[in-house]
């Protein structure tokens, strides 16, 4: 069945909590009135979907549409500016406090319930097999060519597999794996809110990403983190938009967000999901990776 998106958010925080929700702690949880929680909490228990500030069984099955079923990480560049330690290691490979930067992210996505897990490899692509020791469910894709196209290519590689799924970029340093959820309502993408940044970033309109650039400044102003997730119809409408785009002229020169941010955006409605500066950590140099693990201070 349908939800409502005010169903659907007193749904998703009752089955998200391991303790009975009071209506007070649905308001907080939520950002709907009081009233509104009462309201639909009453339509909810009408329908068995909820009872005694509590998720029922009905209401997990309302909400396995919204569900995440798979993870695609796009993990096959080369890490130019993370020289000279990527020389040898792919840079989601690249250990921090000795855990190596894409495994924290593979355990967020465990824990919020997403075991289908594929990796799109290419530069040292042998090397993910040490991941299989810890992750065997994990599986790989190829992309031949990552060294000559940018990331679209690894999209290309995933088609077919990213409707119900998070796209990552494999290199993001994850300190708050509460920000991978397990239900969403509709496509989005997480983003942290800025007054000023050079950085890649959203112009954000009703909740609703409206622009994509490099910098910008104002109280719209959200800068891209590099993990989205897509419903199930904005993933078939990427299969055949990210071919459409990789084969335009100019095509392989693209990032693959712009097909649904820029080049093909009338197809799609993606949601600003906010997070905090302090929850993830893009390591863009050696430098940066120096600062936060000391062991590379040598």
């Amino acid at each position: 069945m349908d939800l409502t998106r005010k169903e659907f958010d007193i749904l998703e925080a009752l089955a998200e909590s391991r303790s009975p929700l009071t209506q007070r702690e649905l308001e907080s949880r939520t950002r709907h009135s009081l009233g509104t929680v009462n309201r639909v909490l009453r339509e909810l228990k009408g329908r068995g979907l909820a009872e005694e500030g509590r998720v029922t069984a009905d209401g997990i099955r309302a909400l396995e549409p919204y569900r995440a079923k798979r993870a695609v990480f796009i993990a096959a560049g080369f890490g130019s500016r993370l020289v000279p330690i990527t020389l040898n290691t792919p840079k989601p490979l690249v250990r921090v406090h000795g855990v190596p930067i894409i495994s924290r992210l593979i355990d967020a996505c465990l824990a919020a319930g997403i075991e289908e897990i594929w990796i799109v490899r290419g530069y040292l692509g042998e090397q993910f097999d040490q991941l299989l020791h810890t992750y065997p469910m994990i599986r790989f894709l190829e992309n031949p060519a990552y060294n000559e196209a940018n990331n679209i290519s690894s999209a290309l590689a995933a088609r077919g597999l990213l409707s119900n799924a998070y796209v990552f970029e494999a290199d993001l340093l994850i300190s708050n794996p509460a920000i991978i959820r397990k239900y969403h309502y509709a496509s989005d993408f997480l983003a942290i809110r800025k007054e000023r940044t050079n950085d890649w970033c959203f112009r954000v309109k009703d909740g609703v990403i409206t622009e994509e650039m490099v910098g910008g400044e104002g109280d719209d102003i959200w800068q891209m983190v590099g993990i989205s997730y897509w419903n199930e119809e904005d993933g078939r409408w990427l299969d055949r938009d990210i071919r459409e785009v990789y084969d335009s002229p100019g095509g392989k020169e693209r990032y693959w967000e712009q097909v649904p941010l820029v080049y093909r955006k009338g197809h799609y409605r993606v949601e600003v999901r906010e997070c905090q500066d302090e929850d993830i950590v893009e390591i863009d140099t050696f430098g940066e990776l120096k600062a936060i693990d000391k062991a590379y201070d040598v």
